[in-house]
């Protein structure tokens, strides 16, 4: 089996989005170069793109034989392929309509999975300078200060998470009006945040209890689900079976007794996987 010095790795990964972090933080202002990828609303700029080159190129250098999902290389054609080797998995922007929009929720997401587990977990936003951190087994960090879940089990107090995401297929777009029908009547209070990551980080760091989303990406989650776990949170399928880095689909929750009360409400629809040949 595969094996890193994590150590290594998370330090290394963390200066380079540091690095990354600079040209998010310079770009939101300015005026972007936007093209447009699967739909009107799925969006990618020339710092997306600068962001993972920057990125790539620095952890290639340090860890020759590591491999990369990164979501702008997919996008221009590369395999979104998880093995046992270890693999860099990259969200470059998150929140890319809102850095369109300088709305300042948008993240940079890097996770290393190895053996088909994660073992690091980054996710920075340069704007408000939050940076969120943890090493497998280690506990999890906002800004070097340990955070930790609700514990919220009660669905009536719970604050949900959702968005709609970048797809407008009329299934999808039915599946998420739905859900947010249902919900609305039976949770705490209802919440989109533009970033699937950050949205995450806000249920690990406490601030919300509940995060769903069908259709995200690995990238969107591979950093993310890490951190929640070490801070104490739970994450699974939508249906609250076994969460699945490549089937577009989450539950983030506080507690796992609090998933499962939103999986059992939950209309459930299955994007294309993330490693089926398409």
């Amino acid at each position: 089996m595969a094996s890193v010095n994590t150590e290594e790795c998370f330090s290394v990964a963390l200066k380079l989005v540091k690095e990354g972090g600079n040209l998010v933080r310079d770009a939101i202002k300015k005026t972007k170069n936007v093209e447009i990828k699967s739909s009107v609303v799925d969006l990618v700029t020339e710092s997306d793109k600068a962001v993972e080159k920057l990125l790539i190129t620095g952890l290639s250098k340090a860890f020759t034989d590591h491999k990369f999902i990164g979501e702008e290389s997919v996008a221009a054609g590369e395999k979104c392929v998880l093995t046992d080797e270890p693999t860099w998995i990259i969200d470059p922007i998150d929140g890319t309509m809102n850095f369109v929009h300088s709305f300042p929720y948008t993240c940079i997401s890097v996770a290393l999975w190895v053996n088909k587990e994660a073992e690091i977990g980054i996710v920075y936003n340069p704007v408000l300078e939050q940076m969120f951190t943890a090493i497998k087994g280690q506990g999890a960090f906002l800004n070097d200060e340990k955070i930790s879940a609700s514990g919220e089990t009660d669905l009536g107090q719970a604050l949900v998470f959702s968005e709609m995401g970048t797809s407008r297929d009329p299934e999808k777009v039915d599946t998420v009006i739905t859900n947010i029908t249902t919900l609305m009547t039976k949770v705490h209070g209802f919440r989109d945040a533009g970033s699937a990551v950050l949205a995450i980080m806000s249920i690990a760091a406490g601030w919300g209890d509940v995060f769903f989303q069908f259709g995200l990406c690995c990238w969107d989650m591979a950093a993310g689900c890490l951190i929640l776990r070490e801070a104490g949170g739970y994450v699974c399928d939508t249906e609250g079976g076994p969460f699945d880095l490549m089937s577009r689909r989450v539950l983030c929750a506080s507690t796992p007794e609090l998933a499962q009360k939103i999986a059992k409400l939950l209309k459930q629809y299955q994007p294309v996987r993330d490693d089926a040949d398409k």
